[in-house]
């Protein structure tokens, strides 16, 4: 199961990854100045339009510390999906309990939050989308 989390979103609110749980869900860890995770954010808005009308919902958890920097990438980036950042850069806590050590990192959960994939990204994250929520 994946271990529940709660941080701020971009507006100051608190949001926790037991209340965003969708049909599937992806956990999304990245940063505004992680080159290969910004090169990721197009495939991952593609995905998102695709399928959050069917159950798909996107978690981005930010290691940023920079809160200027988050923003205008989620903006930039098209991000509307939930985003939160603790912005503590490699110090967060929730990527502490995810064991984190390189961004981009996914974690694909099932409506119970149970983990069923990791670190997909592209085509590949696309079809375990896709199959999952065909079920």
């Amino acid at each position: 199961m994946a271990p529940n989390f709660t941080a701020k979103n971009v507006g100051g609110k608190l949001v926790s990854l037991k209340e965003s749980l969708g049909k599937v869900t992806i956990i999304d860890f990245w940063a505004s100045w992680c080159a290969p995770c910004r090169k990721e954010n197009p495939n991952m808005v593609s995905l998102y339009k695709e399928f959050h009308d069917k159950g798909l919902n996107i978690i981005g958890v930010s290691l940023d510390k920079d809160a200027t920097a988050w923003k205008e990438a989620i903006a930039k980036d098209n991000l509307t999906w939930i985003e939160i950042s603790n912005l503590k850069e490699w110090e967060d806590p929730i990527a502490a309990t995810y064991n984190i050590e390189g961004i981009p990192a996914t974690f694909l959960l099932d409506a119970n939050g149970k983990i069923v994939a990791k670190n997909l990204l592209g085509n590949e994250l696309k079809a375990k989308v896709a199959d999952l929520l065909s079920k």
